[in-house]
């Protein structure tokens, strides 16, 4: 095992954790989307382009068991669920409207290296072998 390991690259680190659970696309979303009112499932099914059923039910119980969106049960017939966004889900707006912002900020810069990637004809697979 390497000697100067920093502690956030263990496998188990609770920010490694987190990462895995909450760092991702589909999260990033739900939470801004969440900014705005409660949602239901459809709500989120009808404005993610592109999310599965599946994948929509793993994030939002990964947002809930994480503490970030709170999920309620009203009793309607049918009976409906709605999630909201608790506060500590609320902190990691500033964070994430960064992100967004530097994505943005940058796009050209970063479409510019896809292009140029992608132009010289590697498979990211040939690529990653090659630099091992």
């Amino acid at each position: 095992m390497p000697q100067n390991v920093d502690a956030v690259f263990f496998a188990d680190c609770a920010a490694r954790s987190f990462f895995d659970q909450v760092a991702n696309k589909w999260s990033v979303m739900i939470l801004t989307i969440l900014e705005e009112k409660p949602t239901r499932f459809n709500g989120f099914m009808r404005r993610l382009e592109g999310i599965t059923h599946k994948a929509l039910t793993q994030a939002l119980r990964r947002l809930e068991r994480n503490g970030l969106i709170q999920r309620k049960v009203i009793a309607t017939s049918p009976v409906a669920v709605e999630y909201s966004i608790t506060e500590l889900g609320r902190t990691l707006q500033v964070p994430f409207g960064a992100v967004y912002d530097w994505a943005i900020k940058h796009l050209h810069q970063i479409e510019g290296a896809r292009e140029r990637y992608d132009a010289r004809g590697e498979h990211p697979a040939q690529s990653d072998a090659s630099v091992s």
